[in-house]
């Protein structure tokens, strides 16, 4: 079992990082293999070609399309952000744009968790941007004892957030075990999942 984390934040050592160590360090004591992959700050956004369709990946070979092929075979994926504007960083939406809009293959019962570090404000918004891109693509959102936030600024200061560490080393253990539950319901659990998807829109 594999889960891959996403670090959004451009800084090196940064707070974003720190918080998804923690989450990886909870994965790993319960088996879950974990890697961790930076973006750094050169992602570009969608550009609306619809190329994606006929390739089967996106037209802008880069970390996005390295991260599917991953993503592929992983039971899930953390997406770390840092919160700017009260948001999530550009990098990780152009990301998650292009990986979730580009990606050929069912995502249905992976598992997804948002981890959302600010010095102060903003990390409700974030957390909900990104939490999005996995309810509309039928995965399962892990939660924790709080929502998944860790407050600092200068590198280094979430550590001192004991109960953002707390946080995240509990959203660890609770995506571990969905994890685990996942791989054992789809083998003593049979349900029909392929009612061909609706799609409808204001006009029609």
């Amino acid at each position: 079992m594999r889960i891959l984390l996403i670090n959004g934040s451009p800084r090196k050592d940064s707070n974003t990082e720190l918080a998804l160590k923690e989450v990886a360090k909870s994965l790993n004591e319960e088996g879950i293999d974990t890697e961790i992959i930076t973006l750094g700050n050169n992602v570009p956004g969608c550009k609306a070609c619809t190329a994606c369709y006929k390739l089967g990946k996106c037209v802008i070979d880069d970390i996005v399309n390295e991260v599917a092929v991953k993503f592929k075979e992983a039971d899930g994926i953390v997406v770390g952000s840092p919160t700017y504007y009260a948001s999530t960083n550009g990098t990780v939406i152009g990301f998650l744009d292009r990986l979730f809009y580009s990606a050929n293959y069912d995502m249905s019962m992976k598992v997804g968790a948002a981890v959302c570090v600010a010095r102060r404000a903003g990390t409700d918004t974030n957390f909900d941007v990104i939490n999005k891109y996995f309810t509309i693509s039928n995965m399962v959102v892990v939660g924790s004892q709080y929502w998944n936030n860790a407050f600092g600024r200068e590198a280094g200061e979430a550590a001192k957030d004991e109960e953002g560490m707390q946080t995240m080393r509990r959203l660890g253990k609770n995506m571990a075990f969905l994890v685990k539950s996942i791989a054992d319901g789809k083998k003593n659990y049979k349900i029909n999942f392929n009612e061909e998807h609706k799609y409808t829109n204001f006009i029609k």
